[in-house]
């Protein structure tokens, strides 16, 4: 078996962290290739390396000395170096970046020198080959990520080598600039390496013993989700669910390679097995609840719109001419609402609603503000009656008004737009009637 390891921040925040990792490699002869993040936070009141890089970048490119804040980057891997008892030195390293960052090398480059140096310091600890994701991870002149040349040339790299470390988070564009992914953008590297190396599994080790039916800073105590599909995770984690970055999925989907999330300070825990389908009946009608807020609605009404031609098209073209992508478009008879986010929309909203009035000829526009959009997802929820029912009728029974509603004829998810006011409230109230009732019935 063959196995892909990727560890968070938090994973390999101090020297304490790094040999619990360690002691989970070397556990499993399997876990082959080691995907490591930069340092995180040590404690709450701690910085994260890739912060102290981006801050550091900005007095260098603000033409200011940056010798003392780069120090202070070099003195948290001295620590994790000296913590691990490894000889080895920095400097050179240290030099290079401090010569880059004199030269504007660019934000990317700083922020992936964190990954980088603990990429460095991992290999050497492990004794495993070192490989620079600089060269074999791709992305075009426009900074879009090339997938099959990227798997081409990096299942290449990786076809003689028994073990390895490949840092997460960037790679390069073809005339060599370095390049990153969002932030987060280590799983999605773990995942590229697992594909590349056509792994059994992909293991992402972070600070949760897996994922959460619902978000513990809104709901006490949620239970965990064993089992998700590809396809619920890839709703819940755009509706902003941060377990694992939403792009890491697509990757490992193509190649048919299960995901477990796992814990690093508590490895004997299962932890939440991501897969592309299962028979496995989930102990709950939902899998999951997640949501986020910054939303506004745009409503346009038209008589006879359904009979209009092209009235959708012309709508939307508006949108696109200003750069405004739309979330959702729940419609009706004579009614369309196009959901947006709201920062992204508010300075150009004078000139989308005079573009809308030109092209589509509404009766009227109005525009709704401040909303969250809530996503229930379920397998389950395909088998169960009622279950939109029952959620509505839960937030009516809190005075709760549902602004939208979107559901897709696959039945995996339903899309609920409540007031920014209303969003831990409903939340809360949706888990509640579809884990804690189920819980009190398997009680009784």
């Amino acid at each position: 078996m063959k196995k892909v390891v990727k560890f968070g921040g938090s994973s390999l925040a101090s020297a304490a962290q790094f040999k619990k990792v360690g002691e989970i490699i070397h556990a499993d002869a399997d876990r082959k290739f080691v995907v490591p993040s930069a340092p995180g936070k040590r404690n709450s009141k701690d910085t994260k390396v890739t912060d102290m890089l981006y801050a550091t970048y900005a007095y260098a490119e603000a033409g200011n000395d940056f010798s003392k804040a780069l120090a202070q980057i070099k003195n948290r891997y001295q620590e994790i170096i000296d913590g691990l008892c490894l000889n080895l030195s920095l400097d050179a390293e240290f030099e290079e970046i401090a010569k880059q960052f004199k030269n504007k090398a660019g934000s990317d480059y700083a922020a992936s020198r964190g990954e980088y140096l603990n990429g460095i310091i991992m290999a050497n600890y492990l004794g495993y080959e070192f490989i620079n994701p600089a060269e074999v991870i791709f992305f075009d002149e426009n900074g879009e990520f090339m997938a099959d040349k990227t798997d081409e040339i990096l299942s290449q790299r990786l076809k003689n080598v028994e073990r390895a470390v490949i840092p997460g988070f960037f790679g390069a564009k073809e005339d060599g600039t370095v390049k990153t992914f969002s932030r987060g953008g280590s799983d999605i590297t773990g995942s590229i390496v697992a594909r590349a190396v056509k792994a059994d599994i992909y293991e992402n080790w972070t600070d949760v013993s897996g994922c959460l039916i619902a978000d513990p800073r809104i709901v006490d105590n949620p239970k965990p989700i064993n089992t998700v599909t590809y396809r619920e995770l890839r709703e819940l984690s755009y509706m902003g669910a941060s377990v694992l970055h939403e792009d890491a999925i697509f990757p490992v989907r193509k190649a048919g390679i299960p995901i477990n999330i796992k814990n690093t300070n508590a490895p004997k825990d299962p932890g939440t097995w991501i897969v592309e389908s299962t028979c496995q009946k989930p102990p709950y009608t939902i899998t999951g609840i997640a949501g986020k807020k910054g939303f506004c609605a745009i409503n346009i009404e038209k008589d006879m719109m359904n009979g209009e031609i092209g009235f959708g098209r012309k709508v939307l073209q508006v949108f696109e001419e200003n750069g405004i992508s739309f979330e959702h478009m729940p419609s009706g008879i004579d009614t369309m609402t196009i959901i947006v986010h709201q920062s992204e929309f508010m300075e150009k909203e004078q000139r989308v609603l005079a573009g809308i009035h030109k092209l589509a000829e509404p009766d009227s526009i109005e525009m709704e503000s401040d909303l969250a959009l809530i996503a229930v997802v379920g397998r389950g929820m395909k088998a169960a009656k009622g279950t939109a029912s029952r959620i509505f009728a839960t937030l009516a029974h809190s005075n709760i008004n549902v602004k939208m509603i979107d559901q897709g004829s696959s039945e995996l998810n339903i899309i609920i737009g409540v007031k920014e006011a209303d969003f831990e409230t409903a939340i809360r109230q949706i888990y509640s009637i579809f884990v804690d009732t189920a819980l009190e019935k398997s009680k009784k």
